[in-house]
Order: structure tokens, then C-alpha cells, then sequence
């Protein structure tokens, strides 16, 4: 049932002695997958004790190498340690070409299969979907074509309550029927779905967007979201310098984060002017309080019960992250 997430870089541009550049691990179920793969990102892998065998999925923003630069490294590791198994990444088309120039003169032929899909600077689109999730890509504002990436867990069949099984002794086909939402029949009585069943988990949500200028394009597709990962290069003092550079500052990202109305604000890719990240958490608060400002080797922890908070883990330490309350 774990929903996590594990800040691998936090930076951008550079990487300095405490911050690496852009990337992050999100698992689902499971279900790994390395968003953005800069400079470095297999030794923060390493670091940070996420194994980069579980990764089946990776997802590139964009082409800028803050961004990227790791990925032919990473691969290259995956090989040497003997990967079979398919991997699956996404990002611009562009990439494809790059991965076959850079990886040729290592491999005629990679050991493992690489399937790459290509994003659509167009408008959102699923890129990935199973039986629990979906990923959809969705284009943002930047000097060159750039995705945020949603991942929101599908809605989960009803709970059949165990003491229900024994009085109206339900046989295991029907228990499937009911946690559809189906209704049973008992001497002639109409036994309710609501009365053989609790709520299900509400699905669970997450979003990632980095390297933009401030836009509310796309609030209504991120509306209600759990947590939202948004770039603040800049503190608002240097608003110009972010308008100019196509990117957020903190305050910005807190305006962003209360208009959609979501549970918590994370914030990343710091310019390495800054050495302070409690800097960004305060700017941001100042327009949404449900605000952290990421460090890497951070660990959020999504809750299972809808009313209470994420979980942060920080070095040996463990805290609770304050959820908007009011968001329903």
C-alpha cells in the first residue's frame, strides 16, 4: 500500500555540496519510478538506499542536462549488473536519439530492452496506466519543451465488512459482486451495499512540475491534488530574473498551491545562489502555510486514512507535514 516519494536532487542548474540537481523516486505500489535523471543521480540512488533495480520506469522532463545528464551513466550501471528486464522511459523525442548516439560506442546492442515513448507538447495526455494508476504528462512554459507529470491512483472497490461474510453467509462470488457496489438478497429482503461495506481508501495523488514560468494553465487538471512538487528557482526579490529565465519563485509556487486547493506544497530545484531553504518554505508560506521547502534525501509519506498528514522523513528524524484542511 506504499505511496512515497524520495528527493534525490533538489537543486538545479548545479550541484553544490548539499544539494545534487533534479531527481526524485516515486514509489506506487511497487511501482518505481525515477523522475528526471541529473548528474550524479546513481550515486543519490545509492546514498539514499533506493536500488535502481526496481526502477522499470523513468520520466525526463526536458533537455536542459540538470536535468538528464545521469541517465546514460544509470543505464550503462544497469547493464553492467546484469538487467534483463525491459525499461521504460519517457521524455521529449528528441531523447531517443541522443540515448542511441550516446549509448553506441558501449553497446551494438544494450543487454536489456529500452522502450522509449515520446511526449506530446500538445496538450495532456495518459502515458501510463495499469490497474491502480495513471500518469499523465502535461506541457508547461519553459526556453525549450518541458512536462509536469500527475500520477493519481485509480478509485478503489469498497470493503466488505468481515462480520457481514459470517451473518449473511455471503459465498465468495458475491463478496466480488459487493465490493462493486452491489446489493444481495437474503428471505426475500434486499440486503444494502452500505451496510455490507466501509468507504474504500480515497485514491491518492501526486504532481511534479519543474522548470516553468508561473502559469495556471493547467489548475484545473492539478485541482484537489494531495501533493504538488513545484519549482522555485527564485526567491520573489528576483522576480525579474525568474520571468526572464522562464522559471517560479517561492512565492509564486505558493500562489499556484493554494489556487488548486491541495493538501501540501513541496518545493525544489533551489538556485544554487541560495544556501538557505528554509528562505523558500517562509516566502511560500506566506501565501499557502501547508508549504516545505525539499532536501535531499527527504521521504514523504502518504497517509492511508485521508485525514491525517504526510509523513516527512529527514535524516533520523520523522514529522508530521500540516494538510490544508480544507480541502474535501
Amino acid at each position: 500500500m506504499r505511496f512515497e516519494l524520495t528527493i534525490l536532487g533538489s537543486g538545479s542548474a548545479l550541484p553544490t555540496s548539499n544539494r545534487n540537481t533534479t531527481a526524485q523516486v516515486l514509489n506506487v505500489l511497487e511501482r518505481f519510478f525515477l523522475i528526471d535523471c541529473g548528474e550524479g543521480t546513481q550515486h543519490q540512488l545509492r546514498k539514499f538506499k533506493v536500488s535502481f533495480n526496481h526502477i522499470n520506469h523513468i520520466l525526463i522532463s526536458h533537455l536542459h542536462g540538470d536535468h538528464f545528464f545521469g541517465l546514460f551513466g544509470l543505464i550503462s550501471s544497469m547493464a553492467l549488473v546484469g538487467r534483463d528486464r525491459a525499461l521504460n522511459i519517457f521524455g521529449p523525442p528528441e531523447l531517443k536519439h541522443l540515448l542511441q548516439t550516446v549509448l553506441k560506442p558501449q553497446f551494438e546492442k544494450t543487454p536489456f530492452p529500452i522502450n522509449f515513448h515520446p511526449l506530446n507538447q500538445q496538450s495532456p495526455d495518459v502515458i501510463y496506466e495499469d490497474k491502480v494508476l495513471t500518469v499523465t504528462a502535461f506541457p508547461l512554459k519553459h526556453t525549450v519543451p518541458v512536462w509536469g507529470f500527475l500520477f493519481k491512483e485509480k478509485p478503489r472497490l469498497r470493503k466488505i465488512n468481515p462480520v457481514k461474510i459470517s451473518e449473511y453467509n455471503i459465498s465468495i462470488p458475491e463478496i466480488q459482486y459487493i465490493k462493486n457496489g452491489a446489493h444481495i438478497e437474503r428471505n426475500n429482503q434486499i440486503i444494502s451495499n452500505e451496510e455490507l461495506t466501509h468507504d474504500p481508501l480515497p485514491p491518492r495523488s501526486y504532481a511534479f512540475m519543474t522548470d516553468t514560468l508561473f502559469s495556471r494553465q493547467h489548475r484545473d487538471l492539478l485541482m484537489k491534488t494531495d501533493l504538488i512538487y513545484h519549482e522555485a528557482t527564485f526567491l520573489h526579490e528576483n522576480i525579474s530574473l525568474a520571468r526572464k529565465t522562464t522559471h517560479t519563485t517561492a512565492r509564486q509556487a505558493g500562489i499556484f498551491a493554494r489556487e488548486t486547493q491541495i493538501k501540501h506544497l513541496l518545493t525544489g530545484h533551489f538556485s544554487p545562489r541560495y544556501k538557505n531553504e528554509s528562505l523558500f518554505e517562509t516566502e511560500s508560506r506566506e501565501e499557502f502555510k501547508y508549504a516545505t521547502a525539499a532536501r535531499d534525501g527527504d521521504i514523504i509519506i502518504w497517509p492511508y486514512n485521508q485525514q491525517k498528514a504526510f509523513q516527512l522523513i529527514r535524516g533520523n528524524d520523522q514529522w508530521e507535514l500540516l494538510i490544508n484542511p480544507f480541502q474535501k
